[in-house]
């Protein structure tokens, strides 16, 4: 193994393992620390669901995960959030990389979430979604990480004791030697994470070729467009392609993230599928269950996929919050999801279109996979999936990913 991952959701991991897997890279993504012995690839993808979670929790299952990769042979490790760096002002980002580099020793990281095929793109250190700063996108009104602040290097300095500061434009700009020179200065002055401005691919891979000599690199899945090549460079890596993913079996579309995305996406599928909305009230109110969906979901056509959704605008999802609490409304949403997964999965559907990271972690679970190998990009950043222990396909998607089509172009990728 050369690159070891460490992702803090299902659908980041999976967009992780596509990029690496678009570079040439032999990619497997495990859902979990595995159970038993060692992957056969080039890099693995330790998917865990840690973003929402406690910091000390997401902390002890980050570092079983590092401790799992180190005793396989990893060379270099990524610690992968989300390209709208999703955390609290307590974490877990910081308290996990922190952790991370005091773990391996390590004088410094860099921390880049920037991924401009997505329009996401940092500037001076605030964190652009589109030509909106973060706190104006939208995912201000994210119902477990709001994100009030673009200023990465203000945020993160919140979460975590070592000092951050900001590696600019200008470094970037300058190639892979300014990078190396800027964080050997950075380490000097005792900055423990710099957070790198990025605004076009070739800046990630200039990132990514600076970092070659780093223990530990975090960021979004753009930092890594550089580093399958620092492999190669040594002649350790050749070039591999995906396979597509074809399991056969009934589809079914189920959606649980809220943002304006995947709310339009929802909106476009739904004129072309049968499509059920099941609110945060019948669940949180035991008014409906994973059963009786289940019913609903077999007596439609096979085709085109039936969906069934539980993303809503913020303002509803905020009354239902006020009601019954955040984390009791994710956590009931989610389980109710993935028992109705679980439930189709018994009567036959083997390929599932997941949109939602809560959601995705909640119904990979729920399915039993362990591990997933990566076929081709339906979208950027989501690749098609197939389970390697468990005869299914998936498409996992992060809630602002995707075009306004994707779920229909999902449903025919995972074939």
């Amino acid at each position: 193994m050369l690159l070891g991952c460490i992702a803090d959701d299902f659908t980041g991991a999976s967009d992780l393992a596509n990029t690496l897997t678009s570079a040439g890279m032999r990619t497997v993504q495990t859902i979990g620390v595995p159970r038993q012995g060692g992957v056969e690839a080039d890099a693995v993808v330790v998917a865990l669901k840690s973003r929402s979670i406690e910091p000390a929790e997401a902390v002890r299952q980050s570092l079983a995960a590092l401790a799992w990769l180190q005793a396989h042979g990893a060379e270099q490790i990524l610690f992968k959030y989300c390209s709208t760096f999703d955390s609290t002002p307590e974490g877990n980002i910081g308290p996990v990389a922190q952790a991370l580099l005091d773990q391996l020793g390590a004088r410094i990281t860099v921390a880049c979430p920037a991924f401009p095929t997505n329009r996401r793109t940092i500037y001076l250190g605030h964190l652009f979604v589109g030509e909106r700063l973060l706190s104006e996108s939208g995912m201000q009104h994210h119902p477990l990480t709001p994100m009030t602040d673009p200023d990465l290097v203000r945020w993160l300095q919140r979460q975590m004791p070592g000092k951050v500061a900001l590696l600019d434009l200008a470094v970037v700009a300058r190639g892979a030697a300014a990078v190396r020179e800027c964080l050997r200065q950075l380490a000097a002055d005792g900055v423990r994470v710099a957070v790198a401005d990025a605004i076009t691919d070739e800046h990630l891979r200039s990132l990514g070729e600076g970092c070659a000599e780093l223990a530990l690199i975090t960021g979004g899945s753009g930092i890594a467009l550089g580093l399958p090549e620092n492999f190669r460079r040594t002649g350790r890596l050749a070039l591999t392609s995906a396979e597509p993913v074809q399991v056969g079996g009934r589809a079914v579309v189920l959606s649980g993230s809220c943002s304006s995305a995947t709310r339009a996406q929802v909106a476009a599928y739904g004129t072309e599928a049968p499509s059920r909305l099941v609110s945060a009230e019948e669940i949180c109110g035991q008014r409906l269950t994973p059963e009786q969906v289940a019913k609903w979901v077999l007596e439609q056509p096979s085709l085109p996929a039936p969906m069934v959704y539980t993303s809503a605008d913020p303002a509803a999802v905020a009354q239902a919050q006020e009601q019954y609490g955040a984390q009791q409304v994710a956590q009931a949403i989610e389980s109710f999801t993935g028992g109705l997964a679980a439930r189709l999965l018994a009567h036959g559907f083997r390929r599932f279109i997941v949109a939602g990271g809560e959601t995705s972690g909640a119904v990979v679970q729920a399915l039993g996979v362990r591990q997933l190998a990566i076929g081709p990009e339906i979208d950027p950043g989501v690749p098609a999936l197939r389970g390697v222990d468990v005869p299914v396909g998936l498409a996992l998607k992060s809630g602002n990913f995707g075009a306004a089509d994707f779920f229909s172009k999902a449903v025919r990728q995972v074939g």
